[in-house]
């Protein structure tokens, strides 16, 4: 019987094969083997349902908590969003083979790039099921191979998911295996997986702080790190604070078990009194616990006090780290100190200091009075998302379509020869 590493090694060359195939396809046959997935899915309801609620049932067993449970939970209402993610990402414009920069020199040469497929993905993800789904379409249309390893609280969903998308490849007559799913969840298969640099071109962990430190720290390949979203909202001194309110409800309970959920809420002191008991009534009502500096607990007493290691957790949960602050400038130092980068909002009718915000405040997206729950590939328009990048290269934000192409320069000449 083979060993771990033999068994995906075999597997990566298969979809190194398949992807150098499948990046030769027209749009037209990539978006169907597209619909075909998503006539997969929607045939298949009740079998990923089924498969999805034995997965729900262990991790209650396992005692996971209700925001995990939400995010892991696949019901007739999130299939359909599947099947949208499926039919935007088609709607799509196929980035493949598009000329760019193109300039003629002096000597006659016409020297431009164009875009091709970086080649293979692996992708490490979590709890999240839809991942597959994402991950696929966006693979898919932008003619890449992908290794998908899903975290073990998720598998039965993940490898129905995988099962139907490669449904989809084979019926439109694309290769199926520039998909792939390793079975195996544990940290062995890691660590194997990102050794294979001779089969893999870039790999992207998308979890908890333990697994993207796992790759970083072992993964020979190049890694596009998908870290954890610790984020912000300030409410400014020259905020309108019924906005406000419902700006930082919806960033905190809309879906608090996603990285782009608001984990601190950063106060001026001078709305402070008025603003804070607002919120807290609206929050009670939700079932969120609060964890307050001392100027916080001075005006909201019943709130728990907050540590500094407070400051730097994702609590993906109903938890929310409350600061009241000086002015803007202690809040963009907060925000650089303790955010993780990813989603941070100011609140405030003030033009200057949403500038100033958005201009010194180190992160992948800053908003001015809109909630950080918009920070998501699908709802910035690029159809869905590989996932939301921490760092500056290649990529920083939701990674769509054409951050899955390589630029690659290609020259014109009529015979010019170097002197």
């Amino acid at each position: 019987m083979p060993d771990l590493k033999e068994t995906l090694t075999h597997m990566a060359g298969k979809v190194k094969r398949a992807s150098r195939e499948l990046a030769k396809a027209n749009t037209s046959l990539k978006d169907k083997a597209l619909k075909y997935i998503a006539e997969e899915i929607d045939a298949n309801r009740q079998a990923i349902i089924a498969e999805n609620q034995k997965d729900i049932l262990s991790g209650k067993e396992k005692g996971l908590s209700g925001a995990f449970i939400d995010r892991l939970t696949l019901n007739d209402k999130r299939i359909d969003g599947l099947i949208s993610v499926l039919h935007d990402v088609i709607n799509l414009k196929d980035p493949v083979g598009e000329i760019f920069n193109m300039n003629t020199l002096p000597n006659g040469l016409k020297v431009g790039q164009i875009r091709v497929p970086i080649g293979v993905i692996a992708i490490i993800y979590e709890s999240r099921p839809n991942v597959c789904i994402e991950v696929a379409a966006l693979t898919i249309k932008s003619g890449n191979g992908v290794i998908l390893r899903g975290g073990s609280d998720a598998i039965h969903s993940s490898l129905i998911l995988a099962k139907l998308i490669r449904n989809g490849l084979k019926k439109a007559g694309l290769p199926e295996d520039a998909v792939a799913m390793i079975d195996n969840t544990n940290r062995e298969s890691v660590l194997e997986l990102v050794k294979l640099k001779d089969f893999i071109d870039v790999i992207i962990p998308r979890g908890g702080l333990q697994l993207i430190r796992l790759v970083e720290e072992h993964s020979i390949i190049p890694v596009i790190r998908h870290d954890m979203g610790i984020c912000h909202t300030y409410v400014d001194e020259m905020a309108n604070l019924n906005m406000a309110k419902e700006i930082c409800y919806n960033a905190k309970v809309q879906r608090p078990g996603v990285c782009n959920t608001m984990e601190t809420l950063l106060v001026h002191q001078k709305v402070a009194e008025e603003f804070l008991p607002l919120m807290k009534r609206a929050y009670d009502q939700a079932g969120v616990r609060l964890k307050g500096c001392a100027k916080t607990r001075m005006i909201l007493p019943e709130a728990e006090e907050a540590t500094e290691e407070d400051w730097r957790t994702e609590y993906l949960d109903l938890i929310l780290s409350v600061k009241v602050v000086e002015n803007l400038d202690e809040a963009i130092d907060h925000i650089n100190n303790y955010s993780s980068h990813h989603s941070d909002a100011i609140v405030t009718d003030s033009y200057e200091k949403g500038m100033r915000f958005i201009n010194e405040v180190d992160s992948a997206a800053c908003f001015i009075n809109a909630s950080t729950r918009f920070s998501d590939g699908n709802e910035f328009g690029l159809g869905a998302e590989m996932g939301i990048s921490n760092q500056k290269l290649h990529v920083r934000g939701p990674m769509g379509l054409k951050d899955l192409m390589a630029p690659k320069y290609i020259i014109f000449g009529n015979g010019q020869v170097r002197t």
